[in-house]
């Protein structure tokens, strides 16, 4: 049997009550993203070729406050840098292909205006998922539609979240960023 959006939501239940740092749940928690989106049946159920929602409800755990959303990206299109605040964030892939990059801050965060650079830049494909720890600086890239699912630890527009901005901001470009 197919691995599945009810399993994969008890194992992160299960994860996130365990006790163990967010930096080893993180990753466990985007390696079974991973399972769900290889689950052909899920995505068939979850996305339509024509979808073109910005964002869907999957689940949401009470009791842990964590969220499965959809969304659909229209492409081509590149994100800013920006962070979820307190929360973490897990992004996989259905269909398309998600360009992410991380960003460093190289100036103190005292400063008002920030100077980032890229710290790692790479894809992820149909299947392919990735965490992101709280205040972690990254952004997004879709070079033609793509069909994504996205966890996070709670509702993000209950936060304050950091989003960076060219005037304001530098943003260093880096070969190959």
């Amino acid at each position: 049997m197919a691995y599945a959006l009810d399993e994969f939501c008890g194992e992160c239940r299960a994860i996130l009550k365990s006790g163990q740092p967010l930096e080893k749940g993180l990753p466990q928690m985007a390696e079974r993203l991973g399972r769900l989106l290889e689950n052909d049946d899920f995505i068939a159920a979850t996305f339509k070729p024509e979808d073109d929602f910005t964002k869907k409800i999957l689940f949401h755990d009470d009791e842990t406050d964590f969220y499965v959303m959809a969304h659909v990206h229209q492409g081509p299109k590149e994100g800013p840098p920006h962070s979820h605040g307190a929360s973490w964030a897990i992004y996989g892939t259905a269909m398309g292909v998600t360009g992410m990059k991380e960003w460093e801050r190289v100036n103190p965060a005292d400063e008002e205006a920030a100077k980032l650079k890229v710290a790692e830049h790479y894809e992820l494909r149909k299947a392919q998922a990735r965490g992101y720890g709280p205040h972690a600086i990254h952004s997004t890239i879709h070079p033609a539609k793509a069909w994504v699912v996205r966890i996070t630890g709670t509702n993000l527009d209950l936060l304050p979240r950091y989003r960076f901005k060219k005037g304001r901001d530098e943003i260093v470009a880096t070969a190959g960023a």
